[in-house]
């Protein structure tokens, strides 16, 4: 059966946390999801923003129901107090792992427990998230974790020797190695989850190019000058708005077709409906998913039984 993305499934009932859920493609990610009457809690670094984008979903999903808990990726304490709280949910059907730094310095920069600012936020964060979540995840059947990789993954070949780009650094390759291994994470958890016998589920996405230029308009979420607007119109031969590139994620989120370990992205790869697609054979790896697993324990201090 075709997936198709103005036709999603009734989700009453069901809870999913969507890291970065305020802004970018994680508010269409939160607004999408709540269309099917899921509970959708937003987990933003400020509150306030997170108020300001339920404000917008609500406006365009009358009656969602909406919460919101305070998260810093970069932050392991931060991270604690969201996972604790996570973990007392009574249900949790889907965790998304959204949030993630687009563009960075030229600079290498440390994060507040001194990890590489981009991989820290975008991944490291992430496996200490799902870590403290896991009990609430492991409780509810049928739970997803929904990990977003990139095409980055394509374009920048990766050095399983020097992941946090303490050798050589520039932001486009940690933003790739970030990518990397939350790829990597996501298929070594879906394995980890099956040989352990539980019944949760890890889809692994990417949004193709899409743009904030691109997108339905939502104000104080992707405020863009027209101008800007219509200088980028051309670029929708190529690519999309976010507001399309959250279809693969929603999708692996709520298909239920969907087995695990399963690569979601758009069928023309930076644009069009969400499809399965393959991922690079070095995030696939079951070597670098074994080999990751053992580094994030170490980075985070915190053992990750499944």
């Amino acid at each position: 059966m075709t997936w198709l993305p103005s036709r999603l499934p009734a989700s009453a009932g069901r809870t999913f946390v969507v890291t970065g859920g305020n802004a970018g493609l994680g508010y269409f990610v939160s607004e999408q999801l709540a269309s099917t009457g899921a509970h959708v809690v937003l987990a933003s670094r400020s509150l306030e923003r997170a108020a300001a984008a339920q404000q917008r979903i609500r406006e365009n999903v009358p009656g969602a129901s909406l919460d919101a808990v305070q998260l810093d990726l970069a932050d392991f304490a931060s991270i604690r107090r969201a996972g604790e709280a996570l973990a007392e949910y009574g249900r949790l059907d889907g965790l998304v792992l959204n949030a993630g730094i687009t563009s960075g310095s030229r600079w290498r920069e440390i994060t507040r427990d001194g990890h590489e600012m981009t991989v820290g936020t975008n991944y490291i964060g992430h496996f200490l998230l799902t870590a403290l979540a896991w009990p609430a995840l492991a409780r509810t059947a049928g739970s997803r974790v929904v990990t977003l990789g990139s095409l980055a993954t394509v374009q920048v070949p990766l050095d399983a020797d020097d992941l946090q780009s303490e050798r050589k650094y520039s932001f486009w390759r940690s933003y790739g190695f970030s990518k990397h291994m939350a790829q990597g994470f996501g298929f070594e958890l879906d394995r980890r989850a099956r040989a352990a016998g539980r019944d949760v589920t890890t889809v692994v996405s990417h949004p193709g190019l899409s743009l904030d230029t691109l997108s339905k308009r939502r104000e104080g979420i992707n405020d863009v000058t027209p101008l800007a607007r219509v200088a980028l119109t051309p670029m929708a031969a190529a690519a999309q708005g976010k507001n399309r590139g959250a279809a693969p994620i929603v999708r692996a989120a709520l298909d239920p077709s969907l087995v695990g370990g399963e690569y979601v992205g758009p069928q023309y790869l930076l644009k069009g409906r969400p499809v399965l697609q393959q991922p690079v054979e070095s995030s696939a790896s079951p070597e670098f998913g074994r080999r990751l697993w053992e580094l994030s324990e170490d980075w985070t201090g915190r053992t990750f039984e499944v």
